[in-house]
């Protein structure tokens, strides 16, 4: 009897050696297999003084980015203009099909010749009808002539001069149809609306262009200048004030900073739209939008749609 109780205690305790050290294999697996995380590619921004105001903001066009539409849905019938090519006010930009609307100016211009032939034969109508009136009262004695016949002279040139004023009205309004149908083909021709550089061309000719589409045709900014759109949470927002400056930098380069001059404060709390893919980052939260200004560096390329750390100087109390 005691030799299998010493048995069993023998075997009890090598099964918990022999789980031991399966466990310790166990685990010398588990830390072979995890990965070192490595250091990020850039080193995280750092505030110009600890009360500053971090944000993330966006680099875009003076007076923001302006994502040109069409007025009609339709072919593109041609693109005028390029990625990076400096436009004036007015410059055509991308024409759509117009060949119906020309179809129909070449009947209506037509129409006007004849409302202009008709307008000839009602003023030849009305000289004659006038002619024979002004005979009639250039008769010396009245007696010879009838009074019916001079009532109806007199009521022929009163026909004459009605339909002369319809002849002149149907030429109006044939001239008015052409005017009509020269403007909507002008509109058929999106021009530019302010001076500006092309940043964005995403329709090509042959394809089909409609107001409803998400992404615009064309995007027009004036990168002369550039404003950065700072969005400030809005726990943070009653610490921004007006006329204060702020600096940033790029997301790619933390280790240079640019300074920026404030322009406005947009009076409106948002959803944040703009965001930066940190895991870190809130999502659900609302946002006040500050834009400042910097003029372009000569040694250093900056893009519409960057994204940038902004650092503002807080209100003081």
């Amino acid at each position: 009897m005691n030799l299998v109780s010493t048995s069993i205690r023998y075997f009890t305790f090598i099964l918990a050696a022999a789980g031991v050290i399966a466990m310790g294999f166990v685990l010398q697996a588990i830390r072979s297999q995890e990965v070192t995380i490595p250091p990020p590619p850039v080193a995280p921004p750092q505030k110009n003084a600890p009360n500053d105001i971090a944000a993330t903001g966006i680099l875009e066009a003076q007076g923001e980015n302006v994502a040109i539409g069409v007025p009609l849905p339709g072919l593109v019938e041609s693109v005028k203009v390029e990625v990076n090519q400096v436009v004036k006010t007015g410059d055509p930009l991308l024409i759509l099909d117009n060949i119906e609307l020309r179809a129909a100016l070449i009947k209506q211009e037509a129409a006007i010749a004849v409302a202009q032939a008709n307008l000839e034969v009602s003023r030849a109508q009305l000289a004659k009808v006038q002619d024979m009136l002004d005979r009639l009262k250039s008769v010396t004695d009245q007696r010879a002539i009838s009074q019916d016949d001079l009532r109806n002279r007199s009521n022929d040139v009163l026909v004459a001069k009605a339909q002369q004023q319809a002849a002149v009205a149907q030429l109006t309004a044939a001239q008015a149809d052409v005017k009509q149908t020269q403007l909507l083909i002008d509109r058929l021709t999106v021009k530019a609306p302010r001076n500006g550089t092309i940043l964005q061309v995403n329709i090509r000719a042959g394809e089909y262009a409609s107001p409803q589409n998400k992404q615009p045709a064309l995007v027009l900014g004036d990168i002369s200048t550039l404003h950065v759109r700072a969005d400030v949470d809005e726990q943070n927002a009653m610490g921004v004030a007006p006329g204060l400056d702020a600096t940033f930098s790029l997301k790619s380069d933390s280790s240079r900073q640019f300074k920026v001059q404030f322009v406005r404060i947009e009076p409106y709390v948002i959803p944040k739209i703009s965001l930066t893919g940190a895991s870190t980052e809130r999502v659900d939260t609302r946002v006040l939008q500050v834009i400042y200004k910097l003029d372009k560096p000569k040694d250093q390329n900056l893009y519409v749609g960057q994204q940038v750390d902004v650092f503002i100087a807080r209100k003081k109390q």
